[in-house]
């Protein structure tokens, strides 16, 4: 099966370890492209291919500011992958069910023990 375009898909995106790193720092708010190329140790032309990618598939917006683009972080495209990992929490919560009942049992035993 041939795999999607970075370009394409935001999981394909994201699954760069340097564009999660830029969709963090845009968290707390719009940056500009020197600032975010300095942040991550990389060079502009680097953090410009990276931040276009991250536009194309809907993760970042950009404006502009005088003579500055500002981007910013649109999480609106981050949907199709919250939705995915959802399909997993319910296998997370019965784990956790299943722990928490397993603990309880063994401080009954033990204050069984006790006695």
């Amino acid at each position: 099966m041939a795999r999607a375009a970075t370009t394409s898909d935001a999981f394909n995106a994201i699954a760069e370890p340097q564009r999660r790193e830029i969709l963090a720092l845009l968290r707390a708010g719009e940056l500009p492209v020197t600032d975010l190329a300095h942040q991550l140790g990389m060079s502009l032309p680097g953090a410009s291919k990276h931040l276009r990618v991250l536009r194309e598939v809907g993760l970042v917006r950009v404006r502009g500011a005088g003579k500055q683009r500002l981007y910013g972080l649109d999480a609106r495209g981050l949907q199709p992958i919250h939705e995915w990992i959802g399909g997993f929490e319910q296998f997370w919560t019965e784990s956790f069910d299943r722990l928490d009942a397993y603990v309880q049992e063994l401080k009954q035993t033990r204050q069984g023990d006790d006695r």
